[in-house]
């Protein structure tokens, strides 16, 4: 069984910043992708990064200049450095991996962006 476990989430007051690690454990032959995804109370479920095995990063309009996606392939790790952050950002933020050719999904980190 693959277990992906998010750590870092927390409270900031705006324009602080966080970091976001995501540690996929288990039998894994192969991580194609990485992300991580957010859902905020009343809404649905958004991409807000994701970066492949080769390096190629994506990143959601609503954050770009302000997260970066990074992984460490020996570590099958995935980190999110979040600075200037928004009251906006404030909301679950999931761990997300292709891992042996499946989808799997961390339960969840809260980050809360408030004065």
């Amino acid at each position: 069984q693959v277990q992906l476990v998010e750590s870092g989430g927390g409270l900031v007051q705006p324009g602080g910043s966080l970091r976001l690690s995501c540690a996929a454990s288990g039998v894994i032959f192969n991580i194609n992708a990485m992300g991580w995804y957010r859902q905020a109370p009343g809404k649905q479920r958004e991409l807000v990064a994701r970066i492949t095995s080769g390096g190629t990063t994506t990143h959601a309009d609503s954050v770009k200049g302000r997260f970066t996606i990074s992984r460490d392939n020996a570590k099958n790790t995935v980190y999110l450095q979040m600075s200037s952050l928004k009251p906006e950002d404030t909301a679950v933020y999931y761990c997300n991996a292709y891992v042996n050719y499946q989808t799997y999904w961390g339960q969840g980190t809260q980050v809360t962006v408030s004065s």
